[in-house]
Protein backbone atom coordinates (compact mmCIF):
# COMPACT_ATOMS: atom_id res chain seq x y z
CA UNK A 1 0.00 0.00 0.00
CA UNK A 2 3.01 2.37 -0.01
CA UNK A 3 4.02 4.76 2.74
CA UNK A 4 1.36 6.48 4.84
CA UNK A 5 3.31 9.72 4.66
CA UNK A 6 6.14 10.46 2.28
CA UNK A 7 8.52 13.20 1.21
CA UNK A 8 7.91 15.44 4.22
CA UNK A 9 10.52 17.88 5.47
CA UNK A 10 10.09 20.65 8.02
CA UNK A 11 11.78 22.11 11.07
CA UNK A 12 10.03 23.35 14.21
CA UNK A 13 11.81 25.81 16.48
CA UNK A 14 11.29 26.45 20.19
CA UNK A 15 8.31 28.71 20.84
CA UNK A 16 6.76 28.08 17.43
CA UNK A 17 3.27 26.84 16.71
CA UNK A 18 3.00 24.45 13.77
CA UNK A 19 -0.45 23.83 12.32
CA UNK A 20 -1.19 20.61 10.46
CA UNK A 21 -4.37 20.61 8.40
CA UNK A 22 -5.96 18.21 5.94
CA UNK A 23 -9.01 16.07 5.38
CA UNK A 24 -9.66 12.61 6.84
CA UNK A 25 -6.98 10.15 5.71
CA UNK A 26 -4.56 12.87 4.57
CA UNK A 27 -1.81 11.65 6.94
CA UNK A 28 -2.05 14.30 9.68
CA UNK A 29 -2.12 11.88 12.62
CA UNK A 30 0.52 9.61 11.09
CA UNK A 31 2.87 12.57 10.71
CA UNK A 32 2.33 13.77 14.27
CA UNK A 33 2.68 10.27 15.75
CA UNK A 34 6.26 10.09 14.44
CA UNK A 35 7.30 12.70 17.04
CA UNK A 36 6.62 10.68 20.22
CA UNK A 37 7.58 7.47 18.37
CA UNK A 38 4.13 5.92 18.29
CA UNK A 39 5.35 5.02 14.81
CA UNK A 40 8.92 4.98 13.53
CA UNK A 41 10.01 6.41 10.21
CA UNK A 42 10.98 3.65 7.78
CA UNK A 43 13.07 6.13 5.81
CA UNK A 44 14.48 9.47 6.87
CA UNK A 45 14.46 10.52 10.51
CA UNK A 46 12.67 12.47 13.20
CA UNK A 47 14.98 14.47 15.47
CA UNK A 48 14.41 16.05 18.88
CA UNK A 49 17.12 18.38 20.18
CA UNK A 50 19.28 17.35 17.21
CA UNK A 51 19.13 13.63 18.11
CA UNK A 52 17.29 10.89 16.25
CA UNK A 53 14.26 9.93 18.38
CA UNK A 54 15.26 6.28 17.93
CA UNK A 55 18.29 7.03 20.12
CA UNK A 56 16.23 8.60 22.93
CA UNK A 57 14.63 6.54 25.69
CA UNK A 58 10.82 6.38 25.91
CA UNK A 59 11.14 8.23 29.25
CA UNK A 60 13.07 11.08 27.63
CA UNK A 61 10.46 11.39 24.90
CA UNK A 62 7.57 11.16 27.39
CA UNK A 63 9.14 13.93 29.48
CA UNK A 64 9.53 16.14 26.41
CA UNK A 65 6.13 15.62 24.76
CA UNK A 66 2.62 16.32 26.04
CA UNK A 67 0.08 14.81 23.67
CA UNK A 68 -3.69 15.01 23.46
CA UNK A 69 -4.74 12.17 21.13
CA UNK A 70 -7.80 12.31 18.89
CA UNK A 71 -9.68 9.84 21.07
CA UNK A 72 -9.99 11.04 24.65
CA UNK A 73 -9.37 8.30 27.21
CA UNK A 74 -10.40 9.06 30.79
CA UNK A 75 -10.44 6.55 33.63
CA UNK A 76 -12.64 6.26 36.74
CA UNK A 77 -11.62 8.67 39.46
CA UNK A 78 -11.90 12.41 39.88
CA UNK A 79 -11.23 15.20 37.39
CA UNK A 80 -8.02 15.97 39.35
CA UNK A 81 -6.91 12.29 39.20
CA UNK A 82 -7.27 12.36 35.42
CA UNK A 83 -5.33 15.61 35.08
CA UNK A 84 -2.57 14.28 37.39
CA UNK A 85 -2.11 11.33 35.06
CA UNK A 86 -0.03 13.85 33.08
CA UNK A 87 2.11 14.74 36.11
CA UNK A 88 1.69 12.67 39.26
CA UNK A 89 3.20 15.25 41.61
CA UNK A 90 1.19 18.21 40.30
CA UNK A 91 -0.10 20.45 43.12
CA UNK A 92 -3.77 21.46 43.39
CA UNK A 93 -2.74 24.89 42.07
CA UNK A 94 -1.01 23.25 39.05
CA UNK A 95 -4.13 21.19 38.34
CA UNK A 96 -6.45 24.22 38.57
CA UNK A 97 -4.11 26.26 36.37
CA UNK A 98 -4.08 23.51 33.71
CA UNK A 99 -7.88 23.18 33.82
CA UNK A 100 -8.16 26.96 33.47
CA UNK A 101 -5.82 26.92 30.44
CA UNK A 102 -7.89 24.10 28.92
CA UNK A 103 -11.03 26.30 29.27
CA UNK A 104 -12.48 23.83 31.78
CA UNK A 105 -13.17 26.10 34.76
CA UNK A 106 -16.92 26.03 34.03
CA UNK A 107 -16.86 22.21 34.35
CA UNK A 108 -15.74 22.60 37.97
CA UNK A 109 -18.41 25.20 38.75
CA UNK A 110 -21.09 22.76 37.53
CA UNK A 111 -19.84 20.03 39.92
CA UNK A 112 -20.39 20.29 43.68
CA UNK A 113 -17.05 18.63 44.41
CA UNK A 114 -15.13 20.83 41.97
CA UNK A 115 -11.96 19.13 40.72
CA UNK A 116 -12.66 16.17 43.03
CA UNK A 117 -15.88 15.38 41.15
CA UNK A 118 -15.88 11.83 39.70
CA UNK A 119 -15.74 11.54 35.92
CA UNK A 120 -17.46 8.11 35.87
CA UNK A 121 -16.36 5.01 33.98
CA UNK A 122 -14.64 6.15 30.79
CA UNK A 123 -15.63 9.75 31.60
CA UNK A 124 -19.36 9.18 31.09
CA UNK A 125 -20.29 11.76 33.76
CA UNK A 126 -18.90 14.41 31.40
CA UNK A 127 -19.96 15.60 27.94
CA UNK A 128 -17.69 15.05 24.92
CA UNK A 129 -16.43 18.65 25.07
CA UNK A 130 -15.80 18.39 28.83
CA UNK A 131 -13.84 15.14 28.36
CA UNK A 132 -11.70 16.78 25.70
CA UNK A 133 -10.90 19.71 27.96
CA UNK A 134 -9.88 17.41 30.85
CA UNK A 135 -7.56 15.56 28.43
CA UNK A 136 -6.08 18.90 27.29
CA UNK A 137 -5.53 19.93 30.95
CA UNK A 138 -3.71 16.60 31.47
CA UNK A 139 -1.26 17.55 28.70
CA UNK A 140 -0.92 21.18 29.84
CA UNK A 141 -0.09 20.25 33.46
CA UNK A 142 3.12 18.60 32.25
CA UNK A 143 4.64 21.83 30.88
CA UNK A 144 6.45 19.65 28.34
CA UNK A 145 8.77 21.17 25.71
CA UNK A 146 6.44 19.96 22.95
CA UNK A 147 2.64 20.03 23.07
CA UNK A 148 0.67 18.11 20.44
CA UNK A 149 -3.07 18.66 20.06
CA UNK A 150 -4.31 16.02 17.61
CA UNK A 151 -7.73 17.20 16.45
CA UNK A 152 -8.45 17.61 20.14
CA UNK A 153 -10.88 20.50 19.83
CA UNK A 154 -13.32 18.72 17.51
CA UNK A 155 -16.04 18.58 20.22
CA UNK A 156 -15.61 22.25 21.14
CA UNK A 157 -17.62 25.09 19.66
CA UNK A 158 -15.72 27.75 17.71
CA UNK A 159 -15.67 30.27 20.60
CA UNK A 160 -14.27 27.77 23.14
CA UNK A 161 -11.77 26.51 20.57
CA UNK A 162 -10.59 30.09 19.92
CA UNK A 163 -10.25 30.81 23.67
CA UNK A 164 -8.29 27.58 24.12
CA UNK A 165 -5.82 28.50 21.38
CA UNK A 166 -5.42 32.02 22.79
CA UNK A 167 -4.73 30.58 26.27
CA UNK A 168 -2.13 28.17 24.87
CA UNK A 169 -0.44 31.03 22.99
CA UNK A 170 -0.40 33.15 26.17
CA UNK A 171 1.34 30.45 28.22
CA UNK A 172 3.53 29.05 25.45
CA UNK A 173 6.97 30.58 26.17
CA UNK A 174 9.62 28.31 24.63
CA UNK A 175 7.19 25.42 24.14
CA UNK A 176 6.73 24.10 20.60
CA UNK A 177 3.06 23.46 19.87
CA UNK A 178 1.63 21.27 17.10
CA UNK A 179 -2.07 21.80 16.36
CA UNK A 180 -3.64 19.18 14.12
CA UNK A 181 -7.05 20.16 12.79
CA UNK A 182 -9.55 19.50 10.05
CA UNK A 183 -10.73 23.10 10.24
CA UNK A 184 -8.77 26.11 9.06
CA UNK A 185 -9.80 28.19 12.09
CA UNK A 186 -7.82 25.76 14.26
CA UNK A 187 -4.48 26.52 12.59
CA UNK A 188 -4.97 30.10 11.38
CA UNK A 189 -2.58 31.69 13.91
CA UNK A 190 0.19 29.09 13.61
CA UNK A 191 3.68 30.33 12.68
CA UNK A 192 3.74 27.72 9.94
CA UNK A 193 0.92 25.58 8.56
CA UNK A 194 1.52 22.24 6.83
CA UNK A 195 -1.29 21.35 4.42
CA UNK A 196 -1.52 17.56 4.15
CA UNK A 197 -3.01 15.80 1.14
CA UNK A 198 -2.72 12.06 0.47
CA UNK A 199 0.25 11.56 2.79
CA UNK A 200 2.27 14.51 1.55
CA UNK A 201 2.68 18.14 2.53
CA UNK A 202 1.12 19.80 -0.50
CA UNK A 203 2.04 23.29 0.75
CA UNK A 204 3.42 25.02 3.82
CA UNK A 205 3.45 28.63 4.96
CA UNK A 206 1.54 31.17 7.02
CA UNK A 207 -2.24 31.58 6.78
CA UNK A 208 -1.83 34.63 4.50
CA UNK A 209 0.72 32.90 2.24
CA UNK A 210 -1.42 29.79 1.89
CA UNK A 211 -4.54 31.77 1.01
CA UNK A 212 -2.58 33.12 -1.97
CA UNK A 213 -0.75 29.99 -3.13
CA UNK A 214 -2.71 26.91 -1.98
CA UNK A 215 -6.19 26.36 -3.47
CA UNK A 216 -6.88 23.47 -1.04
CA UNK A 217 -6.21 25.67 2.00
CA UNK A 218 -8.23 28.55 0.54
CA UNK A 219 -11.14 26.16 0.02
CA UNK A 220 -10.91 24.98 3.66
CA UNK A 221 -10.81 28.58 4.92
CA UNK A 222 -13.84 29.56 2.83
CA UNK A 223 -15.69 26.50 4.17
CA UNK A 224 -14.90 27.72 7.71
CA UNK A 225 -16.17 31.24 6.98
CA UNK A 226 -19.34 29.73 5.53
CA UNK A 227 -19.97 27.49 8.56
CA UNK A 228 -19.17 30.01 11.30
CA UNK A 229 -22.71 31.33 11.39
CA UNK A 230 -24.03 27.82 12.03
CA UNK A 231 -22.29 27.81 15.43
CA UNK A 232 -20.40 24.56 14.88
CA UNK A 233 -20.44 21.67 17.36
CA UNK A 234 -21.38 22.38 20.97
CA UNK A 235 -19.29 21.74 24.03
Amino acid sequence: GGDAVDGISFRAEKGQTIGVIGGTGSGKTTLINLIPRFYDATRGSVELYGQDVKRLSPEDIRRSVGMVPQKTVLFSGSIADNVRWGKTDASDADVLNAIDGAQGTDILSKKNEGMNAPVGQGGRALSGGQRQRVAIARALVRNADILILDDSASALDFATDARLRAAIRARQGSQTVFIVSQRASGVRYADRILVMDEGRVSAQGTHEELLKKCPLYKEMWQAHIGSRDEGGATA
